[in-house]
């Protein structure tokens, strides 16, 4: 299987915001406050647009069957680094999970930011999403803070 790797473009936009509602669609189970309907984490256009961003899609047989994003966000001031990377919306259609394509992206998306100068990254993850911790911890990413709730 060949994977192609590339920057988003607004012609994609389409899918990338269907990609959005998968991973929306798999996060309910883990938190139950998301709301019904279309949910938008992100405003991918902008991403897409903007220079302290890249959106990558990953095609297979010319089909985009993927897509990650980095933004490169300023970091607060008691850490030691002044800058670090964002990752989100990381999905891969169900057909081709398991097949490497979002370890290739995040392999991009990391390229890029430390062509930027970044060295520090940071993404979320729901933490009884076992498989998605699994991949993160397989990729070299760390579990680092616990975000407790309350909802009466």
């Amino acid at each position: 299987m060949s994977i192609k790797i590339r920057a988003a473009t607004p012609d994609d936009l389409p899918t990338i915001l269907a990609f959005e509602q998968g991973v929306v669609e798999a996060e309910r189970p883990y938190n139950r406050t998301i709301k019904d309907g279309t949910v938008h984490y992100y405003d991918m256009a902008a991403l897409i647009a903007a220079d302290e961003s890249l959106v990558l899609v990953a095609e297979v047989g010319g089909e985009v069957t993927g897509t990650g994003h980095a933004t490169l966000k300023r970091s607060v001031d008691y850490f030691v680094h002044d800058r670090h990377a964002y990752l989100g919306l990381m999905y891969v259609e169900p057909k081709l999970r398991g097949q490497g394509i979002i370890q290739e992206i995040i392999r991009e998306l990391m390229a890029w930011a430390r062509g930027e100068g970044v060295t520090d990254f940071y993404l979320e993850v729901y933490a009884d999403n076992e498989s998605a911790v699994r991949a993160y911890e397989n990729f070299g990413f760390q579990r680092n803070m616990i975000e407790m709730t309350l909802h009466d």
